[in-house]
């Protein structure tokens, strides 16, 4: 079944529903959603996420392990560093379409009518 709007199914099931909340809720804390949206520009080490995060190696790195476990990102090797990755493109995608949803033009005038923060 489509939706006459826009041309999409409406059916979604309880777990699909499920799912999609659980990783809304893990990117609810600002350093971790703050960790994605720098792993969206490509992937980067301990260090390089805590200094641009501004929080220390141990906090990107328990961050971190909350999005590992939840498969939103992954790690590899490159030589004696790890470097964290995205593991879904589309998570990316979603987390660039909120920032840049928040950050245009209507969301500065919804901000000024007292609607936006």
């Amino acid at each position: 079944m489509s939706d006459p709007r826009g041309g999409q199914s409406t059916d979604v099931s309880a777990e699909v529903l499920q799912s999609a909340a659980a990783t809304f809720g893990i990117l609810a804390a600002t350093v971790r959603l703050h960790i994605v949206w720098l792993l969206a520009a490509g992937e980067r080490d301990v260090s390089t996420l805590a200094d641009e995060v501004g929080v220390t190696v141990q906090v990107v790195s328990q961050h971190l392990a909350k999005l590992r476990l939840a498969g939103l990102v992954q790690a590899r090797r490159d030589g004696r560093r790890q470097l964290y990755l995205i593991s879904d493109p589309h998570l990316a995608t979603v987390v660039r379409e909120m920032v840049a949803h928040l950050h245009g033009p209507s969301a500065r005038r919804g901000a000024k009518r007292g609607l936006g923060g």
